[in-house]
């Protein structure tokens, strides 16, 4: 795989933007952009918040559908079984309201405030995800 530069400014854009998006939500309201948090508050059926959080999980969704119509994005090819694609983000959300965040709460918003408690969190999560792949991957996929 060569290096391709677009692709790596494309990523430092997204990056730039994830971080402003979660600095401008923690200076306006108050909130860290959790976004395992924000949607499992969306479910709830006593969430105080609701319009909010819908407001943000409709822009999660709707954006990059808008960004693919405006940009030619490149073709996204995924080889894996979808049924293990689906299960495996279904146990991801799940672990991350249990942990009580995910990396964008913890790895953008957590770590740039100096939490202790996303540092681990973070690598917790980053060395089990490594160490599952090496396991799994090689069982599942055959390389």
């Amino acid at each position: 795989m060569a290096f391709d530069p677009t692709a790596a400014l494309m990523g430092l854009l997204g990056g730039l933007l994830i971080g402003a998006s979660a600095a401008l939500l923690l200076l306006a309201n108050g909130k860290i952009a959790g976004i395992s948090g924000i949607v499992s508050r969306t479910l709830r059926a006593a969430s105080t918040d609701r319009a909010e959080t819908v407001a943000f999980v409709v822009g999660l969704i709707a954006v990059p559908a808008l960004y693919r119509g405006l940009v030619a994005a490149p073709a996204i090819v995924v080889t894996a079984n979808a049924g293990l694609v689906v299960a495996g983000g279904l146990l991801v959300g799940f672990g991350t309201v249990l942990a009580n965040g995910c990396t964008s709460g913890h790895g953008v918003c957590g770590l740039s405030r100096l939490s202790v408690r996303s540092l681990v969190a973070v690598c917790v999560f980053m060395g089990v995800a490594v160490l599952t792949t090496a396991l799994l991957r090689p069982l599942l996929l055959g390389a």
